[in-house]
């Protein structure tokens, strides 16, 4: 962003276009002046359009001097972001910067310093009122800075062409030696300025708030217009039911969006705030509130525990700690002290290397081990949002926009109905000025024709068959807090798994051992269980080669680790407070055999003392102990990782011949495997000695042990579903946080990756000293090939035979260095391994680059960007992740996914039904109302509202109940709506429609009876003639309005039948939904209506006539042949001769016939249309 520079310990700078403006007086009174004129419009565009609400009022300037920026993202969706520059006052550019304080002695004036105060942007450089935010601490003398910055997503940004940052130039022996002693106050509160407050704030806007921000929504406001329209029209009926419905709509969006805001406040404030103990120095703490910490700052971290509120870097100590909120897995986690000497202190500090040394924000320290009255001590690195918590809190809070055709297309579909509005606008303009029409009457008229055109009920029409399929989703028991994300699953074609608790089951299994003697596997073993086994290195190593601790009496960690010690059946002990607080940081945990075993054994041979732990390293892929057995004077060291790993740190003959064939055994039927090494320390190695050296001095000429073998079972419905998705052409892949071997196993057992296929593993390394980035390729099974300068290696692949599979070190390095490839590889990719939280959501990001529809499957907090990023994230837990995720599975394994699929597809055929029929609903009354203004007329109310009401809402509310189809097919349905198939579908049912009221407007007007209507003419009117009237008053009732004419009624009962033929043709079923003769409300509803309107056209009824304003006897009488001013009730007088013909000649009139065959063509051709090739390839 060009100089401004997002204040942040990872360095990341926010990628956007950014412009400066500020304001400009004479645009501003334009404005006012329009929007004043506009009745307040133009304000509400300048509402939806940023970017003219910034250029509308402000001129452009350099960014240096700008009041107002103007953000672009420079991804797909290019959104427009307006912000506010803001300035305040520091002593200091810089956040890392040292305070030049002077003492107090070198003040000649006696003048003890200033506040520091951050001031508001429109208070400087002008004099204008200023508003102070003091801070708690006084600087001396010294000069103050003007400093700009701005907030975007929860992100400070500040304008410098050099802010520093604070972990990433630092190596881990700088910072036990410069940041042990923590900040003194006044530097707490200066680098406050910068940082801000160390909170996570989550803010629930208020209703009302939310309530204006909902009812600016186009649409609502163009249902506001519409009801007022109607208003003034006297159509309060219908105007009515459109505010009820907008009303329950705004009220369950509303809802619904506080929620989920609550729900995140609680998870977030539940424990970000607590009370930390703050060292000042190498003695002092004081009490602070966690909201007051900045980097720099030295907590103590207290024996029972806390959650951490920060980020921050153990120096001193041992922690235990779940990180569940990051990984998903509730496994405690031994966090120890950063290195402070030696190779490793000596490297820079980086979170992803030393994760075994960070403790992370929100994540539950347990417990902590001290010794002797010495603290547990972590500086803070990063702090608010900045944080791995807070970066997922901003992921849900601020999502990118998720991208789907169907909206995009129906917003193209509104504009066309837009212009065909505009038309229908004009044509009655001048139309009506050329009838000398009165003004109100034409501006009424005019702005109605808008108000027909694009129907205000079509967001509720939408809105229904959604909410149908929610609610189906409800009853098998997946919930959803996004409903408008169904339509996105009904398009999905690929899903993304995690592995662990989604795919397999949560827990390891040992299959067995296979322990190796003098270079030589021997037979495998079911377990170590036995007493011949108890003193033997491999039994030893198992016992001890884990990072377990106890936990209020429990044993917890790592569950390979506990079923790896749990197999042996031996017993840990680890010292207690007391004990520590008597003895050297030295007090070892000891572990020894089961007390059956002890019988025949001395128990001080078999106890093992545990003196140093080196954890396990993602990077280094294995982990290590130095131990000692009571009674021995020298000490051994144990090593447990990855089997390739290992075996390259033994010696040579040690490693049986066997092994690659043994080991590719193993893993290829989905074993998990783990090797084993020993070794025998020098006896001068002194308890102490040990403690400084590196673990590359130790993990070096070991002795092969053998090898552990670990199952983890596939829960019993994965391959099934998995196997439907195929069969159903959706693509599944899995991102996991396991390693590469076990997740490529897991994929081939569960049917991801086919026995016959192949699988890729491409790896990259990041560039060294003078070395490029590189990557290499191999098969699972084979050697790995470097890849050329050009990045090509020489594979042979058989089309549609192999998959990819990357592990996370890998997706970072080709996503930086070589962004050309990623894309690629992840057409093909199957398994993601070793990816860390934020990496799943630029997977997720990756495969929507290339038109992929992704859903994603997961139930840790580590998948909650995924999901939340995902166009259909599905959570199998109910804990943090489904607050991100749209859609949360009451069931704990993923076949939830299909039925969610079959759900979507049929919401989203549904949702293209309802569409489709609600625009030929409003271009089939259009075509009504254009015809009708010709002749000065119009539908009456009560028309309109036995329209809209009885037949539009009815049927679209009940065409919605179709379930889904209890099949996932192959085929997928339609994402657009602007389709050649779709398209011909609806022109050609606008066009017979056109054709057929034309047709009865023509006829009607050709029959010899027929009288064009005037004001001050009674053609049409059914009061009857004063001498037939009971009263004999001789007064006749006129229609001023010309409702009751031959060519309303005869429009009315043809479109009337034109909406219900309309409604079946579009009433989509198989593959995707229940056919429609099963939703017997639909088919009710039809028959109903279809009886209804043949009744009272058939056999009127005068008071339902009356009240829908039609012409009492015009159907009656064309079937009679009898001139329809001479029948009255249900009485007839038949005409002279010479004025009408007789009713045989009329019986076979041409309007007769033209009329039969108007409705019956109606039905036919619906009848055929839905039988055609076009209407089943439209959908």
């Amino acid at each position: 962003m060009d100089k401004w520079k997002r204040l942040c310990v990872c360095g990341c700078v926010c990628v956007q276009e950014v412009s400066g403006y500020r304001p400009c007086l004479w645009k501003l009174v334009l404005v006012g002046v329009g929007a004043v004129c506009s009745g307040g419009l133009l304000l509400l565009l300048l509402y939806w359009l940023p970017e003219w609400g910034v250029k509308g009022t402000c001129t452009h300037t350099s960014l240096s001097d700008a009041h107002t920026l103007l953000l672009r993202t420079k991804d797909e969706f290019r959104q427009w972001f307006r912000v506010r520059v803001h300035r305040m006052l520091a002593p200091g550019r810089k956040p890392f910067d040292d305070l030049d304080v002077k003492p107090r002695s070198q003040l000649a004036n006696g003048n003890f310093g200033h506040q520091v105060c951050s001031v508001q942007d429109e208070q400087l450089p002008q004099e204008q009122q200023v508003q102070v935010r003091y801070i708690t601490c006084v600087f001396t003398y010294m000069e103050y800075i003007i400093i700009q910055y701005f907030t975007h997503h929860s992100f400070r940004y500040y304008w410098n062409d050099a802010i520093q940052n604070f972990d990433v130039k630092e190596s881990c022996a700088h910072i036990h030696s410069e940041h042990s002693r923590g900040l003194t106050k006044a530097l707490q509160d200066y680098r406050r300025l910068f940082f801000g407050e160390n909170e996570i704030a989550v803010r629930v806007p208020s209703l009302f708030k939310l309530l204006i921000k909902e009812v600016l929504n186009p649409f609502y406001i163009f249902q506001l217009f519409s009801v007022v329209l109607w208003t003034a029209e006297d159509y309060y009926y219908y105007a009515t039911a459109i505010v009820f419905m907008s009303v329950i709509s705004i009220a369950t969006s509303l809802y619904t969006i506080r929620k989920q805001y609550v729900m995140l406040h609680d998870m977030v404030a539940s424990h970000s705030v607590v009370r930390v103990s703050v060292c000042r120095g190498d003695k002092d703490t004081e009490q602070a509130m966690s909201t007051e910490l900045v980097p720099g700052d030295v907590i103590a971290i207290p024996a029972n525990g806390m959650v951490m509120p920060c980020d921050a870097v153990l120096f001193q100590g041992t922690c235990v700690v779940n990180e569940s909120m990051l990984t998903g897995e509730s496994v405690p986690v031994t966090k120890t002290s950063l290195p402070s000497s030696g190779d490793e202190a000596a490297r820079r500090y980086s979170m992803e290397e030393h994760k075994r040394h960070t403790l992370f924000c929100g994540t539950d320290v347990i417990q902590t081990r001290f010794y002797a009255g010495e603290l547990v001590k972590a500086v803070v690195i990063r702090t608010g949002f900045s944080t791995e918590k807070g970066q997922l809190v901003r992921s849900i809070l601020h999502p990118k926009p998720t991208d789907f055709r169907l909206y995009r297309d129906a917003y193209l579909f509104l504009l066309c109905l837009v212009g065909v509005a505009g038309i229908g606008f004009v044509y009655t303009i001048v139309l009506s000025i050329m009838n000398k029409v009165p003004a109100k009457t034409i501006i009424i008229e005019s702005l109605d024709i808008i108000t027909i055109t694009i129907p205000p009920a079509l967001p509720a029409a939408m809105t229904a068959g959604i909410v149908y399929a929610q609610r189906r989703l409800k009853r098998i028991g997946i919930f959803c807090i996004s409903p408008q994300r169904i339509n996105m699953c009904g398009q999905l074609n690929l899903v993304c798994f995690d592995k662990t608790g989604t795919l397999t089951e949560d827990g390891l299994d040992l299959w067995g051992i296979h322990r190796a003697e003098h270079g030589s596997f021997v037979a495998p073993e079911p377990g170590p269980a036995e007493e011949r086994l108890v003193k033997s290195a491999f039994v030893a190593c198992m016992a001890t080669c884990h990072s377990l601790t106890k936990i209020e009496g429990e044993l917890s960690g790592d569950p390979l680790d506990l079923k790896m010690f749990a197999s042996t059946g031996w017993i840990l002990e680890e010292p207690t407070e007391e004990e520590t607080a008597l003895h050297n940081p030295l007090m070892p945990t000891v572990v020894r055999p089961p007390k059956r075993f002890l019988l025949t054994l001395s128990p001080q041979s078999c106890e093992l003392g545990i003196v140093r732990q080196f954890p396990f390293s993602s990077v280094l892929q294995r982990m290590s102990v130095v131990v000692r057995r009571l009674g021995d004077k020298h000490m051994e060291a144990f090593l447990k990782g990855a089997p390739e790993v290992v075996a390259g740190l033994c010696k040579p003959h040690s490693v049986p011949q066997s092994f690659t064939e043994t080991l590719e055994s193993y893993t290829r039927q989905g074993f998990r495997v783990i090797a084993l090494a020993h070794r025998q320390l020098e006896s001068k190695l002194s308890w102490h000695k040990v403690q400084t050296l590196s673990r590359d001095l130790i993990e070096t000429n070991m002795e092969f042990l053998g090898l552990i073998v670990m199952q983890n079972k596939i829960k019993q419905e994965t391959a099934g579903v998995l196997t439907e998705l195929r069969r159903a052409n959706i693509r599944t892949l899995m991102v996991t946080g396991d390693n590469m071997l076990t997740a490529v196993s897991v994929a081939r057992d569960c049917g991801m990756v086919r026995p016959h296929e192949n699988v890729i593993v491409a790896d990259a390394a990041p560039p060294r000293d003078s070395l490029p980035p590189c990557i290499t390729w191999r098969y699972v099974d084979k050697p790995a090939q470097t890849a050329s300068d050009d990045q090509t290696a020489q594979i042979l692949v058989e089309e549609e035979m192999y998959h990819f599979a990357l592990n996370g070190r890998a997706f970072a390095v080709i996503t930086e260095h070589f962004p050309q490839l990623i894309q690629k590889l992840a057409l093909r990719a199957t398994v993601f391994a070793r990816m860390a939280p934020d990496q799943k959501t630029q997977l997720v990001e990756v495969l929507q680059g290339i038109d992929y529809i992704v859903g994603m499957c997961g139930d840790g907090a580590n998948d909650c960007g995924a999901l939340k990023r995902a166009h259909s994230g599905i959570s199998l837990s109910e804990l943090e992740a489904s607050i991100a995720s749209p859609f949360t599975s009451s069931t704990s394994n993923i076949s939830c996914v299909p039925n969610l699929i079959r759900e979507g597809r049929a919401a989203l055929i549904t949702s293209f039904c309802v569409f489709k029929f609600m625009a030929l609903y409003s271009i089939i009354q259009y075509i009504s109302v254009i015809l009708l203004y010709w002749i000065l007329s119009n539908l009456g109310d009560f028309q309109f509202l036995f329209i809209d009401l009885v037949i539009i809402l009815i049927i679209a509310f009940t065409m919605s109940l179709n379930p889904a189809w209890k099949d996932l097919v192959r085929q997928r349905p339609p994402s657009s709506l602007i389709s050649g198939s779709l398209l011909c579908s609806v022109l050609t049912q606008i066009l017979t429609c056109l054709a057929f009221q034309v047709l009865a407007f023509y006829l009607v007007q050709q029959q010899s009876w027929y009288e064009t209507w005037t004001p001050q003419s009674d053609a049409c009117n059914v009061s009857r003639p004063s001498s037939f009237s009971d009263r004999r008053n001789g007064t006749t009732s006129h229609d001023h309005k010309n409702i009751r004419n031959y060519e309303n009624t005869s429009l009315f009962y043809v479109s009337s039948f034109q909406y219900l033929a309309v409604a079946i043709v579009f009433s989509k079923g198989k593959p995707f939904r229940q056919p429609s003769y099963k939703n017997w409300p639909f088919m009710l509803s039809c028959v109903g209506l279809y009886s209804f309107l043949l009744f009272i056209m058939l056999s009127p009824i005068s008071a339902i006539d009356n009240f829908l304003e039609v012409n009492v006897l015009t159907t009656f009488s064309l079937i009679l042949g009898v001139n329809p001013r001479h029948c009255l009730g249900g009485s007839c007088m038949l005409m002279d001769d010479k004025r009408m013909p007789s009713i045989h000649s009329f019986k076979h009139s041409f309007f007769k016939a033209c009329f039969k065959a108007a409705v019956l063509n109606i039905y036919i051709f619906t009848y055929l249309l839905k039988l055609s090739p076009c209407h089943e390839s439209m959908l």
